[in-house]
C-alpha cells in the first residue's frame, strides 16, 4: 500500500503543534513538559479561592484540543467525554488515579488532533470551518499557542506552590538576590 506524502505546510503545522505540546522547543517547557512528574498536591493546589489549579488547566487544554479537532473535521458539538465546556470542575476526591485518567484524556485528545491535521490537504488550510471565525491554519497554529500559554501558567503555578511550601527558590527574589547593574553590564 502506497502512503500519501504529507504536504510541507501540514508538516510545518504538525511541528508547531508538537512543539507546543510535547516536543523540544526553543521557548522552554511545552504543555506536557510543564506537568511531567507533578504530584496530586501540586496539581490540585489553588493560588487563591476561585482560581484555577493545574489539573483544571490540563482538562481545559484537552477540551480545546478536542474543539479544534472537531472544527477541522466538521463534527457536531457534544462529543467531549466530560459534560460541560471550557472549564471543568474536577472530582472533590482528587486521587493519583483520577489524575492519570485526566492525563490520558489530554494525551488522547492530542493524538486525535494530530490525526485530523494529518488528514488535511494544503487547500484545506485556507478554509474556515463551521463555528470558527478563522481559517484551519489559524486555529491549528492557535492551539499550539494555547498549549504554550497554559504551559507558562503551569510553570508559574508550580513556582507559587513551591514557594508556599518552602521548597526551592522564592518566587520574587529579594533585592540582594538580584544581580547588580555592574554584574549585568559585565555579563554583556
Amino acid at each position: 500500500m502506497k502512503v500519501k506524502p504529507i504536504p510541507l505546510e501540514i508538516n510545518l503545522l504538525l511541528r508547531i503543534v508538537d512543539e507546543g505540546y510535547d516536543r523540544k522547543a526553543w521557548h522552554g517547557p511545552n504543555l506536557r513538559g510543564s506537568i511531567r512528574g507533578l504530584d496530586i498536591h501540586e496539581v490540585s493546589w489553588r493560588p487563591a479561592i476561585g482560581r484555577h489549579n493545574i489539573w483544571e488547566i490540563v482538562i481545559h487544554a484537552a477540551y480545546w484540543e478536542y474543539i479544534v479537532r472537531r472544527r477541522l473535521l466538521g463534527e457536531r458539538k457534544g462529543s467531549f467525554s466530560l459534560p460541560g465546556s471550557n472549564w471543568f470542575a474536577r472530582p472533590t476526591t482528587m486521587t493519583p488515579e483520577a489524575w492519570r485518567i485526566d492525563l490520558a484524556l489530554l494525551e488522547a485528545m492530542h493524538r486525535k488532533l494530530r490525526a485530523a491535521i494529518v488528514g488535511l490537504t494544503s487547500r484545506d488550510l485556507n478554509k474556515t470551518p463551521h463555528g470558527s471565525k478563522v481559517s484551519n491554519a489559524a486555529i491549528i497554529s492557535g492551539i499550539a499557542a494555547h498549549d504554550v500559554y497554559h504551559a507558562g501558567q503551569i510553570q508559574l503555578l508550580k513556582r507559587l506552590y513551591r514557594s508556599q511550601a518552602g521548597e526551592g527558590q522564592a518566587l520574587f527574589p529579594t533585592r540582594r538576590q538580584r544581580p547588580s547593574p555592574t554584574m549585568v553590564r559585565s555579563a554583556r
